[in-house]
């Protein structure tokens, strides 16, 4: 190969490149460090005003932490995903009163499938159940918890 294709090659790569992260900017789509998700997780509860919602939430590499979700909080964090970082899937205990429950809040061979093009792994813990979306519309109830 001559000098000038191989320097047109670098300069079509390079404007490829440049195209994806201007192009891409917003905080789930792609970027040079991977590709961001976010996991969220939604105290849905409707009377539970005076006793929150505890919810912890580790890695295999130790505790990302927890809250105390009072009716309608949130905790949200996010992760990525990219070639040459392993990603952990997140673990999480959530317990109302005297009830527990451990789930999987991100796995990394569900997210991209689950979570969607808006990258976004959501769950609504509400009295009958822990219920999943993508979208915060269409809401799946996953599993029972009380």
């Amino acid at each position: 190969m001559k000098r000038w294709q191989i320097f047109l090659l670098f300069l079509l790569a390079s404007n490829i490149v440049f195209m994806c992260i201007k192009y891409h900017h917003n905080e789930y789509d792609f970027s040079i460090q991977g590709v961001k998700y976010q996991i969220r997780v939604v105290n849905g509860f409707t009377n539970n005003s005076s006793l929150p919602l505890v919810i912890w939430c580790t890695t295999h590499d130790g505790d990302i932490g927890g809250r105390a979700l009072q009716e309608g909080d949130d905790y949200t964090w996010y992760t990525r995903l990219s070639f040459w970082t392993p990603t952990p899937a997140y673990s999480c205990t959530i317990k109302w009163d005297r009830t527990r429950k451990m789930f999987e809040a991100f796995q990394v061979h569900q997210g991209r499938a689950r979570c969607g093009m808006s990258r976004k792994c959501l769950w609504l813990v509400k009295e009958d159940g822990i219920y999943f979306s993508n979208n915060e519309s269409n809401w799946v109830k996953d599993f029972l918890w009380i």
